[in-house]
């Protein structure tokens, strides 16, 4: 789609035929990944079953790849869906989150600032 910022040639991470991971821009921790859809599909709730297991299979491969390279403590998993809810780009991704123990963000505060 025109204008999308996921629909643009982003350096990709890892991608399968029907999805690809990029690091966020403005990553929450070190690693922080999109896993995205290549079809343009506004919700997560829009992506087809085969969508979401190819974004599933990316999730699994992206963990490793962040356990072998950063060895995060733990992970946290989320996707926004909707302006209400901080979804900035509107096209559908999950959120690939590393925490790390001692790290003292708190994710819900430094998402307040994308919703109205």
């Amino acid at each position: 789609m025109v204008g999308c910022t996921f629909c643009s040639r982003l350096p990709k991470v890892l991608q399968n035929e029907l999805a690809y991971t990029v690091y966020d821009i403005n990553p929450v921790s070190p690693g922080h990944a999109l896993i995205i859809p290549y079809r343009h599909v506004e919700r997560i709730f829009d992506v087809t079953p085969l969508e979401y297991k190819a974004m599933y299979d990316l999730m699994l491969e992206m963990e490793a790849l962040l356990q072998k390279e950063l060895s995060p403590d733990g992970y946290n998993l989320w996707a926004n869906c909707g302006k209400t809810a901080g979804q900035l780009v509107m096209h559908a991704h999950l959120h690939l989150i590393p925490r790390y123990k001692n790290q003292g963000i708190h994710i819900m505060e430094h998402m307040q600032g994308n919703v109205d």
